[in-house]
């Protein structure tokens, strides 16, 4: 935390905060374009940035583009707000939405965070059941290879349709798979109305991604990319309160034995 508190002490670099909580997933040309900063000043000051996990990267072609990292954010809140004054974490709730409609070969939610594990643990917590259960509240029935079938059982709803498949799997690196259907079972287990459900059930299918980074030989970058997001969709506002959550479930189950309480996720 001392590295991103440091980072959030220099004024310039929380306008790059402003600008990217405003529109995540921007360009250096874009963020030079809108700060009266010249070009190499944003440079630096983006390396601070990424320096401290207050934001990530994500190279799409040629560009590399900029995201507002909630995830430390989320830690700051979790360790000091919560303990002091609860009512006044929903202040910081909007610094946890790194979501926008951007064009659609950009993603639309970028994560990262660290966790003191290992490759080979955290690809298990992300696909064996008795893991994600304790921290999801779900289980995928699946061999884990590209192309195969996914059935999703969230509570006590079974989820099967012909869109869910795994999209990539490169064992301890690279996990992608697309979302669930929104069936009326599910939506009467999470409490979603009919209306509701069937606008979730008409945006376009999404997809998630998890790049899984060793650093040392106790340390892991966890990199959560959910992109093919409808712009302006429901599932959008959805997933920038439930990813955050989720991960810090993960996280704190694998570094301590134990998820964080309330994991209710929708």
């Amino acid at each position: 935390m001392d590295e991103a508190f440091r980072a959030l002490a220099d004024p310039s670099r929380r306008l790059l905060l402003d600008s990217l909580n405003e529109r995540s997933g921007q360009t250096l040309g874009e963020l030079c374009s809108h700060l009266a900063m010249a070009r190499q000043s944003v440079s630096k000051h983006l390396a601070v940035l990424e320096a401290a996990n207050l934001i990530t990267t994500v190279r799409r072609g040629r560009e590399k583009l900029h995201y507002l990292n909630a995830a430390p954010i989320n830690e700051i809140a979790e360790r000091w707000i919560t303990r002091y004054d609860q009512g006044r974490v929903h202040a910081l709730a909007d610094l946890k939405t790194a979501l926008e409609a951007t064009p659609m070969d950009k993603p639309s939610f970028v994560y990262t965070t660290f966790i003191k594990t290992t490759p080979e643990r955290l690809w298990q917590g992300l696909t064996d059941p008795s893991f994600t259960v304790r921290y999801w509240n779900t289980a995928f029935e699946t061999d884990w290879k590209t192309g195969s079938a996914m059935t999703w059982k969230q509570r006590d709803v079974t989820i099967v349709d012909d869109g869910q498949h795994v999209v990539e799997a490169d064992p301890y690196t690279r996990l992608s798979y697309t979302w669930h259907a929104f069936t009326p079972e599910w939506a009467q287990t999470v409490d979603v109305d009919e209306e509701r459900r069937a606008r979730l059930a008409a945006e376009r299918r999404s997809k998630v991604t998890f790049e899984i980074q060793p650093i040392d030989s106790e340390q892991v970058k966890l990199t959560v990319i959910h992109d093919d997001l409808e712009p302006d969709g429901l599932l959008v506002d959805m997933i920038s309160g439930g990813w955050p959550r989720v991960i810090a479930n993960l996280k704190t189950l694998l570094e301590t034995g134990e998820p964080l309480p309330d994991t209710r996720v929708r």
